[in-house]
């Protein structure tokens, strides 16, 4: 690295970036608790509004919070920047701060609710943009973030926005965390999510099961059926993760459900694979099978747009002084795969490190908030 190379890198207080993050995990966000995420977006809108950007926030509908859209205080309107991705919402209850993910920092490992995944990487975006303005400079290209408020949930209400800004940008940036180590995400499969019903008729299970046809024993056949779907050799996976059905213990069960998590990766035919989970003919063929569902968020393929700008992040990396690395393909989505599967140059997991994300232990490491920060900021400063 040269001396002017050197000069070029910010330094940044990690002290200060963690206070910054603490707070905006200490406030709780559930979700599909549209008011609680709320009081998060009341504070970040806060924050980027006192640093001069220009905020826009579009209410939320069907019980999610609010999405909120800034612009930095500088750069024209009108020309296609970057766009920085991030989202709100955590997957954990209100509670779990007091109860089970106590914000605690013990060495090099911070815990807390949603840290990981992903406040520290939603806060790193709001702290680049804050360096810039204390700076008093500015990047070439215009920036903004958007924020939303039910990532976790597959961005039903804010799909539409994060689209719409994405055909505006010439790159996007997403602060998910990084994998592995710190290696960011170049590819990532689709997403397909459905809800099976199962139909059957009720009888008494002691003196006439003949009667009847269980909802259940069909759906236990629409189980093994769907899940062979799986190909591990390409990449596929069909998963019942929730079934429940009958109503009591001495009644052939006439109603059965569940729903179905589908992932495939890019390359592969989905609406193939979509038809053969919608297309289920009964076993029994005095039960109704109906399943509804679709591909929620399309596969995320890296292709040669998004390898330039991998390459880009790589370099900038390299000044800082560490290497990074990319996680080529994974079976976890993000609002990354939307403008990505609209041909925008993607680079995802460019939060902080750690590991844990949903799990009880969700924690960061301390020692890579600066570097990330860094990263960002110098991506932000250097791409044309």
């Amino acid at each position: 690295m040269t001396d002017s190379t050197r000069s070029n890198i910010p330094t940044f207080d990690g002290e200060e970036i963690l206070a910054g993050i603490r707070r905006w995990v200490e406030i709780e966000t559930p979700s599909h608790d549209g008011v609680a995420v709320n009081r998060l977006v009341d504070v970040v809108q806060s924050d980027l509004t006192r640093i001069g950007a220009h905020t826009q926030r579009t209410p939320g509908r069907d019980g999610f919070g609010d999405v909120l859209e800034a612009r930095a205080p500088w750069g024209d309107e009108s020309e296609p920047g970057i766009l920085i991705l991030g989202h709100l919402d955590t997957v954990h209850p209100i509670g779990a701060l007091a109860t089970t993910h106590v914000f605690r920092r013990e060495g090099d490992t911070v815990y807390g609710p949603g840290i990981y995944d992903m406040k520290a990487g939603s806060y790193l975006a709001c702290y680049a943009l804050q360096h810039f303005v204390r700076e008093g400079r500015r990047t070439t290209l215009p920036v903004r973030v958007l924020y939303v408020p039910e990532e976790e949930v597959g961005s039903p209400t804010s799909r539409a926005a994060i689209e719409a800004a994405a055909r505006k940008s010439k790159y996007v940036l997403v602060m998910e965390p990084a994998r592995d180590g710190g290696k960011c995400v170049t590819a990532r499969k689709g997403w397909g999510r459905f809800d099976m019903t199962i139909t059957g008729r009720a009888s008494h299970a002691g003196s006439r099961p003949q009667d009847g046809r269980s909802a259940l024993r069909e759906l236990a056949r629409q189980i093994l059926d769907l899940e062979s779907i799986s190909d591990p050799a390409i990449g596929v996976s069909v998963v019942v993760g929730m079934a429940q059905g009958g109503s009591a213990p001495n009644v052939v069960p006439a109603l059965a459900t569940a729903t179905i998590d589908l992932r495939v990766p890019p390359g592969i035919d989905a609406d193939a694979v979509v038809q053969r989970v919608l297309q289920r003919p009964a076993f029994d063929p005095d039960c109704r099978v109906e399943v509804e569902g679709g591909i929620n968020r399309p596969a995320y393929g890296k292709n040669e747009g998004i390898t330039a700008l991998f390459e880009h992040a790589k370099a900038c990396a390299a000044e800082i002084g560490f290497v990074l690395e990319d996680t080529p393909l994974t079976g976890g989505v993000s609002d990354g795969n939307f403008p990505a599967a609209l041909g925008i140059p993607t680079l995802d997991g460019l939060g902080a490190d750690g590991r844990g994300a949903h799990a009880l232990d969700e924690q960061i490491s301390f020692a890579s908030l600066v570097p990330r920060a860094q990263l960002l900021v110098r991506m932000l400063e250097t791409l044309r």
